[in-house]
């Protein structure tokens, strides 16, 4: 008869999950014996970096994947990371081992004490199996509930499980199949279709799910169709609609005043594929300007209900987006893309501004950019010019030590385009490890590090906040171009823009960094 393990082993083969990402100890050990020769094990050395890595895999494939992680330190090592993951609605399957059944309740040495509820409110769901017979079944339902949610899910499973030999009704669970579906109404779409055809100043906002569910060209068709200003809802994970276009009107604030001073004059705003919205710094006002009704488009159910204002219809956005271009008549449309501003310069460094012209002048047009830079946040979207699906990748919910593992993972899941991390010197420090992991599977991605010295963001928060001299925002006297070589990865220090362009030419064909001083910018 099978073991869990074979089960297991199985199951994840059929349904593709066969690159694990993970930092291994000692329960999780009997689940990897006997690993089948095509699966992939990506060791991370850093629980944090391992789930960044496998974050970024998972958005740049679009796929669930699944991650090992040690019990409940490895697993509290990865919560950080962990919240990014969820607001990007990233369907990782994460696994931990847990101590013998028989050992759990005396709280022996590496037992997952009351496992189920370590990883909420998280995990879109957690579980432990009821007994060594109900693991493939629970292995099945935390992929499952990773993919009908987009959002990770938790499984902790004792390591006598694994070895166990289950009955034929078992093995039941490998034919399972779960799908998704949220096609709206013919009804819903004419009703949908009549409010923004006669609304007389309408605007739409689009949210990173576009990009994340491969709609990014059909929001540009759509936007052009109907001739609407269009931002990008506040804090994107992703960007589904080119920077540079003649429609696109920027990033909305992260505040309810300013989201409702941007909107003022429109009397219908369409919302696809975002929450409505995710404010950040709080300055309080009315959530729309008087007169303004807001439709929101989204399949997260979650983020339908939670909406302090506007009407939401749950439905996955690529048939309203369709149906919206078949029912309302097409307007005049405006053409070209506008040209990007002469970069600021620095006085005594580099601004950032001059990187991100050189990166634009440069790299590939089909480079994908992974940022976690946001002092510089204002200069991005200035200099950048990005008109690609899947080009921009971000921390979605703010937590630091994506950048740098979630590079190496959008690297690893998507060979056939160009990889560039654009990571602060203060956020770099949370994901260090991850450059082991570009070096040692050669992974093809240019992490740039821009250094000024500070945590800019927080500076720029404390001036906002009427704190402006408390301590902790300064962070001298780091080296990331040794930090590189020590761990394997080939790297270069800059500090003018020549020598930048000529580090930005190469191609090599693994991992490398190039360390950039910078001046110190605000988010704004």
């Amino acid at each position: 008869m099978p073991t869990a393990r074979r089960l297991a082993h199985e199951f994840l083969h059929r349904r593709g999950l066969t690159t694990i990402f993970g930092n291994p100890g000692s329960n999780e050990l009997p689940f990897l014996a006997e690993l089948p020769e095509d699966f992939t094990y990506v060791l991370g050395l850093h629980e944090g970096a391992v789930v960044g890595m496998a974050d970024g895999y998972a958005q740049a494939t679009g796929r669930p994947v699944l991650v090992n992680l040690h019990a409940a330190a490895g697993s509290g090592n990865a919560m950080g990371a962990l919240t990014n993951a969820v607001y990007s609605r990233s369907p990782l399957v994460l696994t931990a081992g847990q101590q013998v059944r028989a050992a759990i309740g005396m709280e022996a040495m590496l037992a997952n004490v009351d496992a189920t509820q370590l990883m909420r409110p998280l995990a879109a769901w957690s579980g432990e199996p009821s007994c060594a017979a109900d693991v493939p079944r629970s292995l099945a339902q935390a992929v499952f509930e990773a993919e009908l949610h987009r959002r990770p899910s938790y499984l902790s499973v004792p390591y006598d499980d694994w070895a166990v030999e289950l009955d034929a009704n078992a093995a039941v669970t490998l034919d399972r199949s779960v799908q998704r579906g949220l096609t709206p109404s013919e009804a819903q779409l004419d009703d949908l279709a009549t409010s923004v055809a006669t609304a007389k100043n309408p605007a739409l906002v689009l949210g990173g799910d576009l990009d994340t569910t491969g709609l990014f060209d059909r929001a540009v068709a759509l936007a052009e169709h109907l001739d609407l200003p269009t931002w990008v809802a506040p804090s994107p994970h992703r960007l589904p609609f080119p920077n540079r276009h003649p429609l696109f009107r920027g990033v909305l604030p992260a505040g309810i005043a300013p989201i409702s001073d941007a909107l003022t004059g429109h009397d219908l705003v369409l919302v696809l594929g975002a929450p409505v919205f995710r404010y950040h710094q709080y300055v309080p006002g009315a959530y729309l300007p008087e007169g303004t009704r807001l439709i929101q488009v989204t399949d997260d159910f979650g983020a339908a209900a939670r909406a302090p204002m506007g009407e939401a219809l749950v439905a996955d956005p690529a048939p309203v987006i369709e149906a919206l271009l078949a029912k309302v008549p097409a307007r005049t449309s405006t053409g070209g893309y506008t040209a990007n501003p002469e970069p600021k310069t620095g006085d005594k460094a580099l601004h950032p501004e001059q990187v991100f012209a050189a990166l634009r002048e440069t790299q590939a047009a089909d480079t994908r950019y992974v940022v976690e830079s946001t002092s510089t946040n204002s200069a991005w979207w200035r200099q950048m010019d990005l008109r690609r699906e899947g080009s921009y990748f971000f921390p979605a919910a703010g937590g630091l030590g994506f950048g740098l593992p979630a590079a190496v993972g959008v690297a690893m899941g998507s060979p056939g385009r160009p990889v560039v991390g654009v990571i602060g010197d203060g956020s770099a420090n949370y994901g260090i490890t991850a450059l082991w992991t570009a070096a040692h599977y050669r992974v093809p991605v240019t992490f740039v590090i821009l250094r000024n010295g500070v945590y800019g963001a927080l500076r720029w928060f404390g001036e906002l906040l009427g704190t402006p001299d408390v301590p902790g925002t300064e962070i001298p006297g780091l080296d990331f171009a040794a930090i590189a070589a020590g761990y394997g990865v080939p790297a270069a220090t800059v500090t003018d823009l020549d020598h930048l362009h000529t580090e930005l030419k190469t191609t090599p064909d693994g991992p490398r960094l190039i360390q950039v001083d910078t001046e110190p910018t605000s988010p704004e």
